[in-house]
């Protein structure tokens, strides 16, 4: 009886240990990973506010407007709508390699053979010169590795939803692609500078800041690949 009670409080104290991160995982079991929000310089804490160009105007017959790069017209993205092509090439590697190694041993010793003739008040069959003998060993070994490797390389185009206030654009590009029963999805976000846009409407993964890319898929061979729903539960709710 006393070892189910223990066995019982044990179970309680994990499960009330993992509760809160239980409930968020058991509300996310089949959903796909969510995407942070693509953040705003002008709205951040630390970034200060940015202030808006002064708008472009013609002064007199000049053909010159100030603020303008060049005479001739930029075919590059500039405005909301319009249209932009992002190249996402990822080659990501990492390798991490930890062990650990603990030990310890303990060991005390008490006697009383003089103390104020108190050792003679001891009960018959205590010896006073091993009253007390402990020991304790413990030891800890532990190990971990990690080895990853991603690669990407897609061409998107994507769209200008936005133009902050010191130019530079928020885009966002979506593209499916559909083979029979598997759905290939494929999103791409950020902000770019105009500066790093070249020539030909184009700008690298490297140049966008706060990017966010997914690419992912839906359809039968995916849905084999993932863990039953029950499973998923069990390995959420289960405090070993």
């Amino acid at each position: 009886m006393h070892r189910l009670t223990k066995f019982s409080a044990i179970t309680v104290l994990g499960a009330a240990l993992c509760g809160c991160s239980a409930l968020d995982r058991i509300e996310n079991i089949g959903e796909t990973p969510k995407l942070a929000a693509v953040g705003n310089p002008a709205d951040s804490q630390i970034v200060a506010a940015i202030p808006a160009l002064p708008p472009i105007s013609h002064e007199g017959n000049s053909l010159w407007q100030p603020g303008a790069k060049s005479f001739f017209h930029d075919p590059r993205a500039n405005h909301v709508g319009d249209v932009i092509t992002v190249n996402v090439s990822v080659a990501d590697a990492a390798k991490l390699q930890n062990s650990t190694t603990r030990s310890r041993t303990n060991s005390d010793n008490a006697n009383m053979t003089n103390f104020f003739g108190l050792e003679n008040v001891l009960p018959k069959g205590i010896d006073p010169t091993s009253l007390v003998k402990m020991g304790s060993d413990s030891s800890n070994v532990g190990s971990g590795g990690v080895n990853r490797q991603e690669s990407i390389n897609m061409t998107l185009a994507a769209l200008v939803a936005q133009v902050l206030p010191n130019g530079n654009l928020v885009i966002d590009g979506h593209q499916q692609v559909r083979v029979n029963n598997e759905l290939r999805d494929m999103r791409v976000s950020g902000i770019v500078r105009r500066e790093d846009i070249t020539q030909d409407n184009t700008v690298n993964l490297t140049q966008i800041a706060e990017a966010r890319i997914s690419y992912g898929g839906q359809g039968l061979i995916n849905d084999v690949q993932q863990p039953r729903y029950g499973s998923q539960l069990l390995d959420v709710i289960m405090p070993w």
